[in-house]
């Protein structure tokens, strides 16, 4: 399997060189199976500086992770101070690049605050062109490759980063991420038309989580030794990249609905069944009522969204642990039954059930 971080993303060459060293130190070779587009933007340690003050400085702050991908994206959009993967490969061509972007970016951050890091565009320049050449044999034009494997008849997975309401322009704005994280983001994010896509599956967990700030409709802020506290532990629901804690909360199915239609999906996988199995009974969110009306759509805006209450169905818990069950048959009658009204409130088959993190506790429903 050849594994391809295409074009929409952004990129740390030292995290990547990090990951790699991981895996060659686990046994895991690796070598042409590994690209990374030459499009991709790379984000500077200015860009999370800048994070940081914006974060910390006046104003709402919106609880990013912190690692300078919003500020990097914005350089992307305003093509100025934008650098590409590629453009590490060209010393002399990077340098000359650093050395107009770096002091405009040194004037920003002192106006952001007095005390801010100040960069040196030579340094920053040894620096990325090292990592450069570290990453050369890894860097390929994606889009071709995609379109090669196209040809001779590859099977390609595409998989979206973060949840669908993180999507910059289809999310809960401005508690988003800075790019299309819902299948939107497949054809600009990687160069092969979404029409290539002949199966979409999407994969949602048994309940509904948050990390950072935003509209949380069926989130259970319910203390120390309530409920939400328990998925939380159970789950082990915490930020991979900062280690946050994330919020819990009741499945909405409203939100779910809402980004099974943005993505298209097919059909759904439910994760973290297991995770439930403690809890005597389950609330669903089957639509939403703000100001005295009922709403069974997605608000598009999430100021309306914080004045959403949701409208809850209530069913029985199934209270054994399922994380021994390997075949449909093995799962209680209460857990099925779950299963089964959030597929009919999604109007989605559930096809993928998953009862633990091993592959072997991944059920196929069909």
């Amino acid at each position: 399997v050849v594994s391809v971080i295409a074009n929409g993303v952004v990129f740390y060459p030292p995290r990547f060189l990090e990951e790699a060293a991981g895996l060659r130190a686990a046994g895991v070779a690796i070598g042409k199976d590994l690209v990374v587009s030459d499009h991709a933007h790379v984000i500077f340690p200015y860009h999370m500086e800048e994070e940081r003050l914006n974060e910390t400085g006046a104003g709402q702050a919106i609880g990013t992770t912190g690692r300078g991908i919003g500020p990097c994206y914005q350089d992307k959009v305003g093509r100025l101070a934008a650098v590409r993967v590629g453009e590490l490969l060209y010393p002399d061509h990077l340098r000359e690049r650093l050395r107009v972007i770096v002091p405009r970016k040194n004037r920003l951050l002192r106006a952001l605050a007095p005390d801010a890091k100040q960069f040196d565009a030579d340094a920053l320049c040894r620096e990325f062109a090292g990592y450069g050449e570290q990453i050369r044999p890894h860097v390929a034009d994606t889009m071709k490759l995609l379109h090669d494997g196209l040809r001779a008849g590859k099977r390609i997975l595409f998989e979206a980063a973060q949840g669908s309401l993180l999507d910059v322009d289809h999310g809960t704005y401005p508690y988003v991420t800075s790019s299309n994280s819902s299948t939107a983001g497949v054809w600009s994010g990687s160069g092969v038309p979404s029409r290539t896509l002949d199966r979409v599956v999407g994969v949602i967990k048994a309940y509904s989580t948050r990390v950072g700030r935003g509209p949380f409709p069926t989130e259970l802020d319910d203390g120390p030794d309530g409920v939400g506290e328990r998925i939380r532990r159970t789950g082990r629901e915490y930020g991979t990249v900062t280690g946050r804690p994330r919020r819990c909360g009741w499945f909405d199915a409203v939100a779910v609905r809402y980004t099974a239609a943005l993505a298209g999906a097919d059909e759904l996988a439910v994760m973290l069944l297991d995770v439930l199995s403690e809890l005597d009974e389950l609330r669903v969110a089957v639509a939403y009522e703000r100001d005295g009306r009922r709403l069974d759509h997605f608000p598009s805006d999430s100021f309306l969204l914080e004045r959403c209450k949701p409208v809850y169905e209530t069913l029985p818990g199934w209270g054994v642990d399922v994380s021994g069950a390997r075949r449909p048959a093995d799962l209680p009658a209460a857990a099925r039954r779950y299963i089964d009204r959030l597929a009919e409130l999604i109007a989605l088959p559930v096809s993928i059930v998953s009862v633990g993190p091993d592959r072997e506790q991944t059920i196929c429903m069909c």
